[in-house]
């Protein structure tokens, strides 16, 4: 059953439409102008649209374009007593579903409707998988919006659903186990474990009784059986971070995990079989690795299936505002501080270094400004000192940085003020960036007490 609106300023053909899609069990409502349409829709939630082209006032057309303008996903279906084609082309180019020419019969116009409700729930289906997908990353706090970064998340949107071997590479502190965590997350098996193991953490020995487990008296100190990673991760995502420094001889084994999907536990002989997705991280060259002998290669082409390169930080500089926010925010709450900004300088200062350590050092750079502020805003003095000795080239800042649950009258001030500094104190550019008049700025200057 769906909420079905006709538009026809012909009383009878919305009589006679009503009487026929009411019997197919849907809710119909009338409406004899595109006006009168907009209206309805003001209140009340609507699937499918029957619209007749011609009518006084709005016409068809035009309610068309309004109708997708505010939510594409409602389906419309055009009518019109009149043979005209370029009014049918017009009106598919504008994202009608169908055209009906009247008068046309009820097997015509109950199977134009069946298909058209078929499409809505595909649309409406792919809408809520989308926000659905935002909020995963926005729970996964990734965090970012440069050309570089929705790449990355692209991929990450592609590849998760897959059952492929995922490679993440990039420097230390871009984010990779976050990454992994997402893969996870939007996976089939997110239900399923996620399991995590660091290959440069453990000696050989040890790193091959973590992965595959042992059984009791396989070594000394070995007093009961343990499952290894790959068994607790059975059905779900193994995460084997820093993969690039795992000893050759245990590389041979994770070989044979990854094609046949067997093992046997350290000390036992029988062979276990496990359904494990494998997401790996490096911030090596594998590939150089592989040339100079201290990675297998046929491992290498195993796990390097699909590869997602994470981006230094320094490469996403237009990303460092937000997450500055963002972990202000975090370390505000945890260290229950009432610091609710970051100064311009701080962040002109955050944008131009080239932050060696990516991510990780950005956090730990807010978390220590958080501490240490006396204020509610982070300012410069409250930065370590490596940041009080340079001079920043300008760089350029594309975000507004506003206070927690800023008013409209603060979010106006801040314009204000980051503007001008982004301009140099030039109000004429400034100006023309707000596309308000020269006037209007001073006299919006003085309103905030601006100098």
């Amino acid at each position: 059953m769906a909420t079905l609106l006709v538009v026809d300023d012909e009383q009878h053909t919305c009589e006679s439409l009503e009487v026929i899609l009411r019997r197919e069990g849907h809710r119909v409502a009338t409406a004899a102008s595109g006006e009168a349409a907009l209206a309805y829709m003001r209140d009340q939630e609507v699937d499918l649209i029957l619209s007749d082209v011609r009518m006084p006032g709005m016409g068809g057309l035009s309610l068309l374009r309004q109708v997708k303008s505010r939510d594409a996903s409602i389906v419309v279906v055009m009518m019109s007593g009149h043979s005209d084609v370029g009014a049918a082309v017009e009106a598919m180019k504008e994202g009608a579903f169908d055209y009906l020419i009247k008068p046309f019969g009820k097997d015509n116009v109950l199977q134009t409707i069946r298909k058209a409700l078929t499409l809505r729930a595909v649309l409406v289906e792919n809408v809520a998988l989308k926000r659905q997908m935002q909020d995963h990353f926005a729970r996964a706090q990734v965090i970012g919006s440069s050309p570089v970064w929705r790449q990355v998340c692209t991929m990450i949107e592609q590849v998760a659903p897959a059952r492929a071997t995922v490679l993440l590479t990039g420097e230390s502190g871009t984010g990779k186990e976050l990454l992994a965590q997402l893969v996870h997350r939007l996976s089939p098996r997110a239900a399923r474990p996620f399991v995590t193991l660091n290959a440069a953490a453990l000696p050989p020995t040890l790193l091959e009784a973590e992965l595959f487990g042992y059984e009791k008296g396989a070594f000394t100190g070995a007093l009961q059986r343990k499952p290894g990673r790959f068994e607790l991760a059975d059905s779900g995502t193994l995460f084997l971070d820093e993969i690039g420094e795992m000893p050759l001889e245990v590389q041979v084994k994770l070989l044979r995990v990854l094609q046949d999907g067997t093992f046997e536990r350290l000390g036992g002989t029988r062979t276990q079989q496990v359904d494990v997705r494998i997401v790996a991280a490096t911030n090596k060259d594998l590939h150089q690795e592989v040339v100079a002998k201290r990675f297998r290669e046929d491992l290498y082409f195993r796990i390097n299936v699909v590869t997602i390169e994470l981006p230094p930080l320094r490469e996403r500089r237009e990303d460092i505002p937000r997450l500055a926010a963002h972990f202000m925010q975090k370390y505000a709450q945890q260290n229950q501080k009432a610091v609710t900004a970051i100064h311009q300088e701080v962040l002109r200062r955050l944008q131009a270094y080239d932050w060696p350590g990516n991510v990780r050092e950005l956090e730990h750079v807010i978390e220590r400004a958080v501490v240490l502020a006396q204020e509610t805003t982070i300012r410069v003095t409250d930065l370590p000192p490596r940041f009080h000795a340079f001079e920043p080239v300008f760089v350029p800042c594309e975000h507004l940085v506003l206070p927690a649950n800023a008013t409209l009258a603060e979010i106006e001030h801040a314009a204000l003020i980051q503007t001008l500094h982004h301009c140099g104190g030039n109000r004429q550019a400034a100006a023309r960036l707000l596309d308000i008049g020269v006037a209007t700025l001073y006299r919006k200057l003085k309103e905030y007490q601006i100098p």
